[in-house]
């Protein structure tokens, strides 16, 4: 192993750098600006498909441009933007769907119960997260309670800050008001846990029937909605640290249908590896076909990419003539 002796430079180095090595900066005015707000090291990956492959000295190709790669970054920028609206909803309704289906079928507080969930599920972990989360609360509540008790704010509008700053939180709220059972009811339960915590839940439920019964809420098989949680958990936390999705190999396969009694795209059906991006926007269209037509969705990541014609949808999986498939046309029927 080598000793690391790369030197930290500044902008102007940094742009002197890229120049070296063969960019065409026009404007190095804008250049160094964009610097400033994108790190040198971040825009790293959009210049690989720009630079003369195997070169060890990272040297561009004849013409390239210093826009070219902005102009990459900003395409794949609002593709996160556009991917994180989709499942900020997908992961609402998750929610929601398993809520309304595990409440009615056993009880507000149906999580507590062990038999619940496989032998393999962490439950324990789970109801450790859920008490943390409501000690937290009750201990910030307490404090606060104290400030209060410190103004010079009269008994009367001291109660009443109190019974604000209770209410701030539903975690909060419960524990101030409930003795029994120790925990939050299940619906608020659901809102706490993040979309791997949820996903995590839903693989864990033991009975197929609960899980059938919830993934036919949102028009699927009770495999492909515990496989395209597990798969959407992933891209979401890419969008969320703001890494790249152009171009970027899924390191967890999706389960894709061999067959589909919904609108699904026939490219899909045939036999290939898969694991670009395109697979999970898939899932993502046909999440948005169920709970949120009117959104569009599918016609914007369509003139997502017509604005940006010079990108490369192969790199990202995208068949030829992919918009031509019925099922991106599902919002305008």
């Amino acid at each position: 192993m080598r000793t690391f002796s790369k030197p930290a430079i500044d902008v102007s180095a940094q742009l002197q750098l890229l120049k070296h090595r063969g960019l065409n900066v026009q404007d190095e005015v804008r250049a160094e600006s964009f610097l400033q707000s994108v790190s040198f090291f971040r825009l790293s990956p959009y210049m690989r498909p720009f630079q003369q492959p195997e070169d060890v000295n990272h040297r561009f190709r004849d013409g390239s441009q210093f826009r070219q790669l902005t102009r990459l970054y900003d395409f794949d920028r609002r593709l996160r933007l556009l991917t994180m609206d989709a499942i900020e909803r997908v992961e609402i309704a998750s929610r929601s769907v398993i809520s309304n289906h595990m409440g009615p079928a056993h009880g507000s507080h149906w999580y507590i119960n062990p038999l619940m969930f496989h032998e393999a599920f962490d439950h324990q972990r789970l109801l450790t997260t859920l008490s943390t989360k409501q000690s937290t609360a009750m201990r910030d509540f307490q404090r606060e309670c104290e400030r209060i008790d410190r103004s010079r704010a009269d008994d009367m509008r001291k109660s009443l800050l109190k019974r604000q700053r209770a209410k701030e939180s539903y975690a909060r709220h419960y524990t101030v008001t409930y003795a029994h059972p120790p925990l939050m009811p299940g619906w608020a339960m659901l809102e706490e846990l993040t979309l791997g915590d949820l996903s995590h839940l839903y693989k864990g439920l033991a009975k197929d029937a609960d899980k059938k019964a919830i993934a036919k809420r949102l028009g699927l098989a009770a495999p492909l909605m515990q496989s395209w949680l597990h798969t959407l958990t992933t891209i979401r936390n890419m969008c969320a640290h703001h890494s790249r999705l152009w171009n970027r190999e899924l390191g967890i396969r999706p389960e894709l249908p061999k067959s589909a009694n919904f609108l699904w795209p026939g490219h899909l059906f045939q036999p290939g590896p898969h694991t670009r991006i395109f697979a999970a926007l898939c899932i993502l269209n046909h999440f948005m076909h169920q709970l949120s037509p009117n959104s569009h969705w599918d016609q914007r990541l369509h003139q997502l990419t017509c604005e940006f014609p010079e990108v490369s949808l192969k790199a990202m999986g995208f068949p030829l003539d992919w918009y031509k498939d019925p099922f991106w046309h599902a919002s305008s029927t």
